[in-house]
């Protein structure tokens, strides 16, 4: 379990900050059972009545295929949507560059300072059929990697679950022609109370020619009193779908 922090962690510190842990909010990451849908998503209805947050695409409006429209104190406009939405599916749904620390922690623009690695590291909200969904996307050199596995092999075989772990599900390991290994699996993102509380979710990582590592999250998005909707039914992207971003190079770090 505690891999599936860290992965969760990843995701959103590069926000920079040293106030705000979000290793510590994630690893609260949890999911109750579907049973909970309905009340979060009436929930969300009433913080938007109240003016808690307005929520694009979520009032009837038609979905647009791409969108960069959120605030400019959440991501800078680094106009990374616009360049990963031409690598996504048509029907993916809308996509905009959003801050995860800013939305869950309520990070300052100072605190939630990106220093990308890979040219569209970042994290996204998808939202689709009045359900918001996220995908972010990390790439690490092999130094960070190191540090981050605090000396565990980074080639560790990731679909054979270490001492205390569970096993990861429907965890397909191949190994790709040019040596670099990619692992993807599923998590139903089920480890008790939590905030927030994350829904199902597909996770993909693969090896660099580095040593480093490229790693996706395609979730379904979480439940919380800050959440911007409701979660979608499943992940943005297919199985086979996340399997060909993972292979784009547009989102491998420069050399």
């Amino acid at each position: 379990m505690n891999d599936v922090h860290e992965l969760l962690g990843r995701a959103a510190e590069d926000a920079g900050q040293p106030v705000i842990s979000t290793e510590a909010v994630y690893a609260k990451a949890g999911r109750v059972r579907r049973r909970r849908r309905v009340a979060v998503s009436a929930a969300a209805v009433c913080a938007v009545a109240a003016g808690a947050f307005v929520v694009p695409g979520l009032s009837g409006q038609t979905p647009q295929k791409a969108s960069v429209a959120a605030p400019t104190e959440l991501v800078g406009n680094s106009g990374r949507a616009q360049q990963l939405v031409k690598l996504l599916p048509t029907d993916v749904g809308a996509v905009e560059q959003v801050s995860l620390a800013v939305i869950i922690k309520h990070a300052t623009p100072e605190q939630a300072e990106e220093h990308p690695v890979g040219p569209l590291d970042g994290h996204y909200a998808v939202r689709r059929d009045g359900g918001v969904g996220y995908l972010t996307v990390t790439a690490m050199n092999a130094k960070m990697l190191e540090k981050k596995l605090g000396g565990v092999p980074a080639d560790t075989n990731l679909c054979e679950a270490a001492a205390g772990e569970p096993q990861r599900t429907d965890c397909v390991r191949e190994v790709l022609p040019d040596g670099r290994v990619l692992t993807i699996w599923s998590d139903a993102m089920e480890y008790g109370d939590g905030t927030p509380q994350w829904g199902p979710e597909l996770v993909a990582r693969i090896t660099l020619e580095d040593g480093g590592q490229l790693a996706v999250r395609d979730s379904t998005g979480f439940e919380a009193g800050t959440a911007l909707g409701p979660l979608l039914k499943t992940p943005p992207l297919t199985r086979a779908q996340l399997r060909t971003l993972m292979l784009r190079p547009e989102l491998l770090p420069k050399k």
